[in-house]
């Protein structure tokens, strides 16, 4: 039963992962596999090894969630966005109990007397993050007057490793999303076009950079855990609740739209508060 856990937990992963505004690293935190899935992106051989059990079922989620259901995510969105969006506000929803709960074991076991509330800098955190993902939601980024390139030059090569360096590291990150920051970047087009046109040199680069970013954002998540837990935790509770802010799509379009996207949230909520019941129990 855990492999075909792991196998449905990966496709909605590789699901999010092309929605733009959905974090697949805020769907990880949902499904409470997040410290896991960090622990595991490593170049340390023996550890991947010896977790074979959990990445092999959660790639091949993955690789099966982006290639069967792209299409239907991009039907749903193009014909039902508003109750598409609220069946992923309800899954985020549902993940909140697990993140205060391991919140608060972090916090407790900070102290000295394991005892309290949450620290200020806990809350501190949380607002930060939840301000950062405020403005962004806000900020209006395209790369559409962008020419799309595809000639490789030194400084295509330098933006790409950079680009999705960066955007790599935002994908670990819960709540922001990868091709927000390629945008900024402006090589979003770019790379879209060099995967479409199977374009080797300007892939190179851009392989680079994102091997980079996941190596380099799943060590910067673990060292954070190390060393201040509670805060991290803080400020991934700020990045997944401000994640409601990117794709919050309002309440219009009538009573039928409000019934059928109320009841798509709570079902959204069922699902992920159940998925995590029983480690939030454990913790």
């Amino acid at each position: 039963m855990e492999f075909i856990r792991l196998i449905g937990i990966g496709m909605i992963l590789g699901v999010a992962n092309v929605i733009p505004g959905v974090s697949g690293g805020t769907m990880a935190v949902v499904f409470n596999i997040y410290d896991r899935l960090i622990g595991v992106i490593t170049l340390n051989v023996k550890k991947i090894v010896s977790e074979w059990k959990f990445i092999l079922p959660l790639v091949a989620g993955m690789g099966l969630g982006i290639l069967l259901f792209s299409k239907a995510i991009t039907f749903l969105f193009q014909n039902y966005p508003v109750q598409t969006n609220w069946f992923f506000i309800g899954i985020i929803l549902g993940s909140i109990p697990m993140i205060l709960k391991r919140m608060l074991v972090a916090s407790r076991n900070g102290t000295s007397t394991g005892k309290g509330g949450l620290p200020l800098s806990v809350v501190v955190c949380g607002l930060v993050a939840l301000g950062v993902m405020a403005v962004m939601t806000y900020l209006e980024v395209s790369d559409a007057g962008a020419p799309i390139q595809t000639e490789l030059t030194p400084l295509l090569a330098a933006k790409l490793v950079v680009g999705l360096a960066c955007g790599t590291i935002a994908m670990i990150i819960p709540g922001i999303s990868g091709s927000f920051l390629m945008l900024v970047v402006g090589i979003y087009s770019t790379v879209i076009a060099a995967i479409s046109d199977f374009n080797i040199p300007l892939l190179i680069p851009a392989a680079i950079g994102g091997v980079l970013g996941l190596l380099g954002g799943a060590k910067l998540v673990r060292f954070l855990m190390a060393r201040v837990p509670a805060q991290t935790y803080g400020a991934i509770m700020g990045l997944v609740l401000g994640s409601i802010l990117v794709i919050f799509p309002g309440f219009g379009g009538g009573v039928t739209v409000l019934a059928t996207s109320l009841g798509c949230a709570v079902f959204g909520f069922v699902v992920s508060f159940f998925a995590g019941r029983e480690k939030i129990e454990e913790a």
